[in-house]
């Protein structure tokens, strides 16, 4: 049975979104806000975070950067904050979806399934494949679910291991941000391009910009040579 941290505030929307989750199978933990979150997260760490960005006692965009030196669990943030510039703040911080209030629970709950289906689905084939590119050397690890620059873990989020696997599988061709959106993340995500552009982005920041390349107007493409 999966195991899938709330963090919300309103006790109306917690224990919505816990019920619908219970409904279909999940284990479920409630917070009411950030206070020992973190140690909880180390002590018995949960396959999946629903998140508020806006909690009493702290800023879950600020706690996800805390998280992530230590944690790569996949977060799902709900917010107020509807922008666009919000949404794109909230992968860069290593989000990995981001759900507008007032929300569907329903959806919500499809969308934690959609999201560790892809956790599942990188892990699928037990072999490891590499490329160089220059004097560096890029190995991701299908069984340790690890992609190493150098034998550095690169601490990848779920959708950025999608999205670099991907790019990397498809020797070298020109990939649309429409086909990342449609195969790596699995749903849809209402048009909006730059997320794809944002989780490109944080992989540059990993791993260095040389490794994906932006054709203009159309999409990236990887770099490396498979070794």
């Amino acid at each position: 049975m999966e195991y899938i941290y709330i963090v919300e505030d309103n006790p109306s929307i917690r224990e919505a979104v816990a019920g619908y989750l219970k409904l279909a199978d999940y284990k479920v933990r409630e917070f009411g806000g950030i206070n020992g979150l973190l140690e909880a997260v180390l002590e018995e760490t949960p396959d999946l975070m629903i998140l508020d960005i806006m909690l009493p006692d702290g800023d879950g965009l600020l706690f996800t950067k805390e998280l992530r030196e230590k944690s790569d669990i996949p977060i799902i943030f709900l917010s107020a904050r509807e922008s666009e510039s919000d949404r794109i703040t909230g992968f860069e911080v290593g989000g990995d979806d981001y759900m507008v209030k007032p929300f569907s629970a329903r959806e919500l709950v499809l969308r934690v399934s959609a999201l560790l289906k892809r956790i599942k689905n990188k892990g699928s084939r037990m072999e490891a494949s590499g490329w160089s590119l220059g004097k560096e050397e890029l190995i991701l690890d299908r069984d340790s679910h690890k992609a190493l620059l150098n034998d550095v873990d690169l601490k990848l989020t779920v959708a950025e291991w999608k999205i670099l696997e991907y790019l990397s599988s498809e020797n070298g061709s020109v990939i649309a941000r429409e086909q990342i959106l449609e195969r790596c993340l699995e749903y849809n995500f209402e048009g909006y391009d730059r997320t794809v552009d944002t989780h490109v982005k944080n992989l540059r920041a990993k791993m260095g910009s040389q490794w994906i390349e932006t054709v203009r107007g159309y999409g990236y493409r990887f770099a490396g040579e498979p070794k």
